[in-house]
């Protein structure tokens, strides 16, 4: 059994556990396989701003290491929950890039995951104008700041 078929059966076992009746597909994404959830209980599944997902998402991957030391790391997600939260992140990153351009202030985001803190990192890493960075330090969710690499009008 590869790793895809082994996350989806962690998967489909969580969900029997968690009785969520769900089927799941295997979709190929540019960041690796991920397991699509289809399911009526959708609220109950996400969660809150997709914490839950995020959660099963963790322990699906976790138990997966222990049965395959070097398994890629697997997606969760449901209704295409995360696909339309990444778009929605892009946008909002994109403005507060111009922001910071016009106004030369920085700007410090909501907190958040790893997972959206990489995905920033990649939207800003191609604008010679802009710079982030995240704290240094072992908790989830970190806020990142956004600054522009020119000096302020203001200094």
């Amino acid at each position: 059994m590869n790793a895809v078929e082994s996350a989806t059966q962690i998967l489909d076992t969580l969900l029997g556990h968690l009785h969520i009746a769900a089927t799941i597909d295997v979709e190929e994404t540019k960041d690796g396989p991920c397991l699509q959830v289809h399911t009526d209980d959708f609220k109950t599944l996400v969660g809150k701003n997709g914490d839950r997902l995020d959660d099963l998402q963790y322990l699906v991957n976790r138990i997966l290491r222990r049965k395959i030391e070097n398994a890629p790391r697997i997606r969760i997600d449901c209704a295409h929950y995360r696909t339309m939260q990444e778009d929605e992140l892009q946008r909002e990153i994109t403005s507060v890039a111009e922001r910071v351009k016009a106004t030369g202030n920085p700007y410090e985001l909501r907190p958040l995951n790893a997972y959206y803190r990489r995905l920033v990192h990649n939207i800003l890493a191609e604008d010679p104008e802009i710079h982030s960075t995240s704290p240094s330090g072992d908790d989830r969710l970190k806020r990142i700041t956004i600054s522009s690499k020119k000096p302020s009008a203001a200094s």
